[in-house]
């Protein structure tokens, strides 16, 4: 049976739905079927998580029809959905911290109750982890409040494919690879394309483009809460797909820099293990190599070193941009404003009072300099999407008079446009004599540096600078084995 004489897996047709005077859904038709990778594409607040939220039950819209296999589905909501074999991995895991993998194994398959069900649930994901990643190195036992957010992100995705009973039929991927580094990336990709040609069906979400074009069968665009382009994945490049989205593809809007920066004065250095770190003032400072090799760990000693630990420094030398802004990048309950401007109140201050109407002008500015999606700034932190949310980070940092900024992979769920600004705000800042340390997972950001010290085993293995910071001399010294 061919593929157009299937019946969708899931079917939604003119979804619309609104949130005040935001119309996050206007009007969405898509269909997922049986066997294809959609890839699913926009800017951040182009309506990517809502549609995901709507076909895995937990947003129901305020007009339009779902179905399945046929189906018209009056009563639609995450149970069904799950019935269904719907999975969603989101953006911001979601896992339960303070339990084990395989007890949160056991809350996400409710077959697996009853008595013996920790051996049943072990093997569950066991199995998946297996799978998707081989040689992964993963305890199921562990707390998973103790991984890292590259293992915690390999968790949730084994836990998407895991079959306890009822096989996942759609897996909603939505930045699966934004803390995973390019090996593991890849082995999660190419467990995709077996998925879907084993019949399964995925809908791909993610800014990193070349994964968009290489897995994807049909690559849907949206934006301002509508489908754009619905084509097949043949039919675009990068340009196209970036055109298509609504931005202007600037290859060379930032090139690594060409000044003469061995002379600049040292601003920050630490003793790690292997080669020992410095960065100069002007630089823009790459730490590269396999997720979860020591990377993050060195960013927060620098921080940790320039910071007091009981009262904060009015002039600080460091500012910091957190990666999982769940666990130490926003504070939930409060406004974007709020968020945004914590780490330069002592700039909107008189006599300790905070001038409001400072406050607010520093803050529009910012939200038009970054494009921060939202109608108003007091608005809560999470009524924005994941990007925008990073976006907030990104503009606290920038907006404080810190000569250093750490960034730990701070670019995460950012669509290309965005990324394109900010890569411009760097090299502006650099410019004026400003250093930034930039852990990233992307290898597309770590060639933008000036130069990069590789971690292997949490050991810098090799420093490499100018035309030596390339995809082969990071991965050879990715993998470079570690002195005894």
């Amino acid at each position: 049976m061919t593929i157009d004489k299937m019946k969708a897996v899931i079917e939604v047709d003119d979804a619309r739905l609104s949130f005040g005077a935001v119309k996050a859904l206007d009007g969405v038709s898509l269909r997922v079927m049986p066997g294809e990778c959609i890839g699913l594409v926009g800017h951040n607040g182009a309506g990517k998580s809502t549609i995901v939220n709507v076909i895995n039950g937990g947003l129901t819209p305020q007009q339009g029809v779902l179905a399945s296999d046929g189906e018209r589905l009056d009563r639609y909501g995450i149970n069904v959905a799950r019935g269904r074999g719907v999975r969603c991995v989101f953006q911001e895991l979601s896992l339960c911290p303070n339990l084990s993998i395989v007890e949160n194994t056991r809350i996400m398959h409710r077959d697996l109750g009853g008595f013996g069900w920790r051996p049943k649930a072990t093997e569950v994901i066991e199995k998946s982890l297996d799978d998707v990643f081989p040689e992964h190195g993963i305890d199921s036992g562990r707390t998973v409040g103790d991984l890292s957010i590259a293992e915690r992100q390999m968790v949730e995705i084994a836990m998407a494919f895991s079959d306890a009973g009822i096989a996942p039929r759609l897996v909603i991927l939505d930045e699966p690879t934004s803390s995973l580094d390019a090996s593991l990336a890849r082995q999660m990709l190419d467990h995709v394309r077996r998925f879907v040609a084993a019949g399964g069906s995925v809908i791909f979400i993610s800014h990193i483009l070349h994964e968009i074009l290489e897995t994807s069968d049909r690559i849907i665009v949206m934006k301002d809460g509508r489908v754009v382009a619905d084509k097949p994945a043949s039919d675009f490049d990068h340009h196209r797909l970036v055109e298509a989205m609504g931005s202007v593809a600037r290859e060379d809007a930032f090139l690594r820099s060409e000044r003469a920066l061995s002379t600049s004065p040292v601003v920050l250095e630490h003793q790690a293990a292997g080669l020992s770190f410095n960065a100069r003032q002007g630089e823009v400072v790459g730490l590269a190599g396999l997720a979860g090799h020591g990377q993050t760990e060195l960013l927060h000693a620098l921080h940790a070193a320039q910071s007091n630990s009981w009262w904060p420094r009015h002039n600080t030398l460091v500012t910091f941009v957190a990666g999982d802004r769940r666990l130490n990048g926003i504070f939930e309950i409060w406004s974007i404003l709020r968020n945004f401007s914590i780490a330069s109140l002592g700039d909107q201050s008189r006599r300790w009072i905070v001038g409001t109407e400072d406050e607010a002008e520093r803050g529009a500015e910012w939200k038009r300099r970054i494009e921060i999606r939202t109608q108003n700034m007091d608005n809560g932190i999470l009524s924005l999407s994941g990007g925008n949310q990073q976006k907030v980070l990104f503009a606290r940092a920038l907006a404080t008079r810190a000569p250093v900024i750490l960034m730990d992979d701070p670019m995460r769920g950012v669509d290309v446009g965005t990324k394109q600004e900010v890569y411009e705000i760097i090299r502006q800042e650099a410019a004026k004599g400003r250093t930034f340390i930039w852990y990233s997972t992307e290898m597309d950001e770590v060639r933008l540096c000036d130069r990069v010290y590789v971690f292997r085993e949490r050991v810098i293995t090799a420093e490499l600078a100018g035309d030596d910071v390339n995809e082969t001399n990071i991965i050879a010294a990715s993998f470079e084995e570690v002195a005894a």
